[in-house]
């Protein structure tokens, strides 16, 4: 049986009368198809991609597993489910794909995991108003592409795009590949419909702006399942591109790039991609390039006529930080590969313990950052290699985005953990946020009080205000303490 299985992260579970009860109304609710308690689906249930997980997982043990697993297919019945856990006082895990990388998902202290992969459809295209509405567990692939037969594009990329849920994206305030043009998911976000711990349905104005008050419906965003369900939302939606325009750049320094790139925002041009690479990662992503200088590539698209303007801009600032001009075909070969994790799952076999660290600058601490960043990672015994790049660029700064590889000679979670220790001290130092687009989950709610501060007891008052009994995904965004998992 699966609560038999040897969990470590398992704070408690619900009595099993309490769940046979629920279970046998849920059946009522979603029928009795769209509830499990087999060990197959409580095993899908539990994980997402945080690497913690893969190292328990290889060696047999897992984070912690829900007891029963409903699959809703309305927002009516996902109101029902909430309103009877609530009742019952049975944790909520809600869950999309699972692709988060911080342990989003894990079900702490059991209970149910509401899964919203039934709800996968495009409710409303609205092509005068450049809006869609669509259900929150439609995958991120299925989405961009149904747009895409209709003439439009949503302008999210994850590199998670093929595993992953629009729900997802709004849960954690997801960024794409070509967010530097299209924005991160809370900039598409016009209007979300929830429901909140007690079964309460609302939704959000599908209106351009509002000046009525503080927009509750935007409160979702960001809020991973503490404070309720995003069944549905509306999103802004750009028609396909006329044109694209691709480029790559090399330099000598890292900081010239980015210099290139601050000027090229602040005079307004907004490609679509923009990377730039140290010189160890390009030379593993274009090792024809070698690791002697810093790659940029650049991606524009849109009108032509705006496309051609922007190229020319842009062409102009980064050959007065001194740069060499490399083509389009690198460019290319980064479309072609940029959904590929086959060296990373190469190296987790091999015994690496590896991840990726995203966090957010300002210009003046942008390259400072990564360089204290680096400098800590590889002092931690075990490392083999930490290296960066900038991308998600804004005028007012970029995400950095470190990786980390390291055979640790002892125990993997204990490195992991000092790992990770190690890089938010040196974020915090040099004054960065520790979280770009992947949000807290778990793993970074250890981190929540050093980057919000008093803020982190207002965020918590909420909770208690919209989840009393606190069902909603307990343990997560640094909301409360998880005995089992501490710095």
């Amino acid at each position: 049986m699966a609560q038999d299985m040897r969990t470590v992260l398992q704070e408690s579970r619900v009595e099993q009368a309490v769940m046979d009860r629920y279970a046998a109304e849920a059946a009522k609710i979603v029928g009795e198809n769209n509830i499990s308690a087999n060990q197959a689906d409580l095993l899908s249930a539990c994980r997402d991609y945080w690497p913690a997980n893969s190292i328990w997982m290889r060696e047999g043990v897992f984070p912690a597993l829900p007891q029963l697993v409903a699959w809703p297919k309305t927002t009516a019945q996902v109101s029902k489910l909430l309103a009877l856990a609530n009742q019952e006082k049975i944790p909520v895990t809600p869950y999309g794909e699972g692709s988060g990388a911080l342990g989003g998902v894990v079900p702490l202290r059991g209970g149910v995991t509401i899964d919203l992969k039934l709800m996968n459809k495009i409710r409303v295209l609205d092509e005068r108003n450049l809006l869609v509405t669509v259900e929150s567990g439609l995958n991120g692939a299925l989405y961009e592409e149904e747009l895409n037969r209709a003439g439009y594009t949503g302008g999210h990329f994850p590199q998670s795009l093929r595993c992953s849920s629009v729900g997802g994206w709004l849960a954690c305030r997801a960024a794409g590949q070509f967010s530097t043009r299209y924005g991160k998911i809370e900039d598409m976000a016009v209007s979300l419909e929830a429901v909140l711990p007690d079964g309460t349905v609302f939704s959000g104005r599908k209106v351009p702006r509002t000046a009525t008050g503080p927009r509750v419906d935007h409160l979702l965003l960001g809020s991973e399942g503490t404070l309720g369900i995003i069944t549905s939302a509306t999103l802004r939606i750009w028609p396909l591109p006329e044109k694209r325009h691709l480029a790559s750049y090399t330099f000598e320094k890292l900081e010239s790039g980015l210099e290139a790139i601050r000027l090229f925002m602040r005079a307004g041009t907004r490609p679509a991609v923009v990377r730039l690479y140290d010189g160890q990662e390009t030379g593993n992503h274009f090792p024809e390039l070698g690791d002697k200088r810093c790659a940029l590539i650049l991606l524009i698209e849109g009108n032509a006529r705006l496309v051609d303007a922007e190229a020319e801009v842009i062409d102009d600032c980064v050959r007065s930080e001194g740069a060499e001009s490399a083509g389009a075909e690198h460019v290319e070969h980064w479309l072609e590969k940029r959904f590929n994790i086959g060296v990373a799952s190469m190296l987790f076999q091999k015994g690496a313990v590896l991840d990726t660290i995203e966090v957010t600058t300002n210009w003046h601490n942008a390259y400072t950052t990564y360089l204290v960043m680096q400098d800590a990672l590889l002092g931690v015994e075990g490392t083999m290699l930490a290296s960066g790049h900038y991308s998600h660029v804004y005028p007012e700064g970029a995400a950095l985005y470190m990786t980390v590889v390291g055979f640790p000679g002892g125990d993997k979670i204990s490195y992991y953990k000092k790992l990770w220790q190690t890089a938010m001290e040196a974020c915090h130092k040099e004054g960065a946020a520790f979280s770009h687009h992947h949000g807290v989950g778990l793993h970074r709610g250890l981190w929540m009080t050093d980057e919000h501060g008093s803020g982190l007891e207002v965020l918590k008052k909420i909770k208690d205000a919209l989840d009393p009994e606190g069902i909603m995904n307990p343990g997560k965004l640094g909301l409360e303490e998880v005995q089992l998992w501490q710095k």
